[in-house]
């Protein structure tokens, strides 16, 4: 398209027209193509203006910077080049991506979805009841990516603004109609997802977790929040609000311009779940709707998969779908990768690898496990570590979770980052050894860890490995190097 026509349509402080034709955009140097307009931004790690002269090196037809100095230096050395001075840089890359992939998000129904837990397993419920009737979907979350029947690898939950527009662009082109995203607090506060109309925004909950980043939990709510007032757009049309949880009531009195569909456990909820019975494998309850009571079933486990079905049979509703249909989709669900995902295994003992990474989550994940092998009289073995470079807090209480629920602790490393993995550990150790009488067996090498967890279950217990969930990758002080949770415990049961 006409530079002078792209330009034009950004917010600029100044503006500088020239002759040439925007075919594509890019805020990675080193993905520039030729005719690309770059967009240069400062960002959390490091500044994009420091990399002008290599995007025009490799070929970039237009610049849009968020720096006066980067303008005011491209006047001088390349006085013929189209250049915009923008305030915000995400946003501006949002509105240049928007217009060189044509606007897809106009023409995607998208369902956004935000919480700390629950978000890649409702977000995959939701893009499942749509595709049951029919519906071409795309799918942006942290296991993966998909366009139609296409699977994409995951680098980030939420990418940024112009990446997610290149999926939308991708996905019309292959004849969907709806969108389904994970929006992580991280992104909604960058404006990674500026300018994104969403149709139906889900809240899942919230309880601690990146206030390395947010600094306090009324940050963090707040940065989710923002899903609901409209980020660069209008409100959604319809907020899916867990009225459980604390902060999902505070949506429900913050979402005045939004239709409110709520859910839970509580008697208020408008989808509501009563009678629950579950096993390994297969979960039954009565779901009160709007339009009268059915009976769920799906092979998914636990009382918090339970809570994802109602978020996502909420959406589903909203987006059109009868509730005979959400029944009947529910039904036909398969297994989230990590997230409660069951290791086959001949040796009666149940072995389940799971994302689970922040103590609630645990909490919740021991309960369930608990409630499982109480009929066998079975124990619980919980494999757990905390993340490097993130909240410290949280480690101990998530040492405090694993000890209370378990009858056998293994502490092990996660990501470390460029964190002492030893340092790590004692700060979750000493959680553990806040409760009375758990054993907790300390193993740095997580390979190794999983072998003690698993060879010291019998018939009857359930092994918990939890976590790094779908990750294939560890990452440590030295690099990252090939780690499969599910793959390491399929090998020790096999050796077994």
């Amino acid at each position: 398209m006409d530079v002078n026509q792209l330009l034009a349509g950004l917010t600029t402080v100044a503006r500088r027209d020239g002759i040439a034709d925007v075919t594509g955009v890019e805020y990675d140097s080193r993905r520039i193509k030729v005719r690309d307009a770059f967009v240069a931004m400062r960002g959390e790690t490091t500044d994009g203006n420091r990399y002008i002269e290599a995007a025009l090196t490799k070929g970039a037809a237009a610049v849009v910077t968020d720096s006066r100095e980067a303008y005011e230096e491209l006047a001088l050395k390349h006085p013929t080049l189209p250049v915009a001075l923008v305030e915000r840089g995400r946003r501006a890359l949002a509105e240049v991506s928007a217009a060189v992939f044509g606007d897809p998000e106009k023409r995607l129904a998208l369902t956004g979805v935000t919480g700390t837990n629950g978000k890649t397993t409702t977000a995959f419920l939701v893009e499942s009841l749509l595709k049951s009737v029919g519906r071409t979907c795309v799918l942006i979350g942290t296991i993966e990516y998909h366009v139609g029947d296409a699977v994409r690898a995951s680098e980030h939950t939420t990418p940024e603004s112009r990446d997610v527009l290149q999926v939308f662009a991708d996905g019309v082109a292959v004849g969907a109609s709806e969108a389904v995203m994970e929006m992580s607090s991280h992104a909604l506060e960058q404006e990674r997802v500026w300018g994104l109309p969403v149709e139906v925004a889900i809240f899942t909950n919230l309880t601690q977790d990146h206030l390395d980043y947010h600094g306090t939990m009324e940050r963090y709510f707040e940065a989710k929040l923002r899903l609901f007032e409209g980020v660069g757009t209008v409100p959604p049309r319809v907020a899916v609000v867990n009225v459980d949880d604390a902060y999902g009531r505070r949506i429900v009195e913050a979402a005045r311009h939004s239709q409110v569909l709520t859910y839970g456990f509580d008697e208020g909820a408008e989808f509501r779940a009563i009678d629950v019975r579950m096993k390994a494998g297969e979960t039954r309850f009565t779901m009160m709707t709007p339009k009268g009571m059915v009976e769920m079933l799906s092979p998914l486990t636990g009382r918090v998969n339970v809570y994802n079905l109602l978020a996502a049979s909420a959406a589903a509703y909203a987006r059109g779908l009868t509730v005979e249909e959400i029944v009947a989709g529910a039904a036909r669900v398969g297994q989230v990768p990590g997230r409660f995902q069951v290791v086959p295994s001949g040796s009666g003992v149940t072995v389940v690898v799971d994302y689970a990474h922040t103590d609630d989550a645990l909490r919740n994940l021991i309960a369930l496990a608990r409630e499982l092998v109480a009929p066998q009289n079975g124990r619980v073995i919980t494999l757990f570590g905390c993340g490097g470079d993130r909240d410290k807090t949280k480690r101990p209480k998530m040492g405090r979770a694993a000890g209370e629920g378990s009858d056998l602790v293994v502490l092990t490393s996660d990501n470390p980052r460029t964190e002492n993995p030893s340092v790590i550990l004692a700060e979750a150790l000493a959680g553990v050894k806040t409760t009375t009488g758990t054993t907790c067996i300390v193993e740095e090498d997580r390979r190794g860890a999983i072998e003690i967890a698993i060879r010291a279950a019998k018939a009857g217990d359930i092994v918990l490995i939890a976590g790094k969930g779908h990750e294939k990758m560890q990452i440590l002080a030295g690099g990252t190097v090939p780690f499969d949770d599910a793959a390491v415990a399929a090998e020790v049961l096999e050796e077994l």
